[in-house]
């Protein structure tokens, strides 16, 4: 019988990164996904964190009867162990990982979720067929595609991700949640079902039950980056091939970012200084995401606005009163609702 209090973790945060900070040993941060049918994914998630649990991997996981999606540390001593398991898993067949080009402390506790979505697009079953996805394009031929007249090259990520990193000339749907992409995507397309649609994203995931969505819609000739930015970066600096893709990649864990190119597309939110830093506002009655200079990181102590600095320099028996008002507590004057994801989607 497997006992629950052993398949979560609750133990303190900062205890967690204490420990984190004082291991005298590497991690390797790897992404991968698989679109497979699970019949029992409570039953499959389980399974997962007892064994990753053992072998001290973190990371956040989401399972669901469509699959997993999985962003993972792995200490370096584990990391063959870890990849014999996942040999052994036959639902997962043979997967593709990606690991980072940044390493660093990517995450400090292991999150398995079960979820109704892989990537929450909640559209209808009836609206794609995973059986048929667009074709996966290697960096090098991604590259050759972007420069035919015909070809279209659309951003499929949240637009706080596109805004400091991004393909030449890329389709950047402004919207704040997945699951207003695919009709966005769909109606930004309208009359470009005949031409080369080129879809790129952080890993793949999105493309692919993207791609799916377009063809099943009528666009004719559809593709996505095989492995998806992470991947590109990998193949870019191994192969010597120019990149076209400017900026940061963002990335959904504590680093926020791994540099691609040494190009900086955008700017501080408080100041305008160029600047591709996001940040979580230190205040934690806010906690939005947002892009701060060093300079302005220092003069708000890491907070989005003098109002969180001021907030969050009061006793926190106070903080915590004003927190049951809502109305009381700041007011947000520099950002609008787009940059305020949850890291934890």
């Amino acid at each position: 019988m497997i006992i629950k209090n052993n398949l979560f973790n609750k133990i303190d945060k900062e205890e967690l990164k204490l420990a984190l900070s004082s291991e005298t040993f590497e991690r390797y941060t790897v992404s991968f996904y698989h679109y497979v049918k699970l019949s029992s994914p409570e039953s499959f998630r389980n399974k997962l964190y007892i064994e990753w649990n053992q072998m001290n991997v973190f990371g956040r996981v989401y399972i669901a009867s469509e699959g997993i999606n999985a962003q993972v540390s792995i200490p370096e001593h584990n990391w063959d162990k870890f990849c014999d398991y996942l040999k052994t898993i036959p639902e997962l067949g043979e997967i593709s990982i990606k690991q980072a080009i940044q390493e660093g402390h990517s995450f400090y506790k292991l999150k398995i979720k079960v979820r109704n979505e892989l990537v929450a697009y909640g559209v209808s079953e009836k609206a794609y067929d995973m059986r048929k996805v667009g074709k996966h394009l290697s960096a090098d031929e991604y590259n050759f595609a972007m420069d035919r007249d015909d070809s279209v090259v659309v951003d499929m990520r949240n637009y706080y991700e596109s805004e400091i990193g991004r393909f030449d000339n890329a389709l950047v749907p402004d919207v704040e949640t997945s699951k207003e992409l695919l009709p966005e995507v769909k109606k930004l397309l309208s009359g470009r079902e005949n031409d080369k649609i080129l879809l790129y994203c952080t890993g793949g995931i999105r493309c692919e039950k993207a791609s799916s969505y377009l063809l099943h819609n009528g666009f004719k000739d559809v593709n996505q980056l095989h492995g998806g930015i992470i991947q590109y970066a990998h193949d870019i600096k191994e192969q010597g091939i120019d990149s076209r893709f400017k900026g940061k990649n963002f990335v959904f864990d504590d680093r926020l970012g791994e540099r691609v190119t040494d190009d900086v597309i955008s700017y501080c939110h408080i100041c305008k200084a160029s600047c591709d830093d996001h940040t979580d506002c230190k205040n934690d009655a806010c906690h939005i995401l947002f892009i701060q200079c060093e300079k302005c990181s220092e003069l708000l102590n890491g907070c989005c606005s003098k109002e969180c600095k001021d907030f969050a320099l009061l006793p926190l028996d106070e903080q915590k009163a004003l927190r049951k008002d809502p109305e009381r507590i700041i007011s947000r004057t520099f950002f609008d609702s787009r940059v305020k994801p949850k890291l934890d989607t």
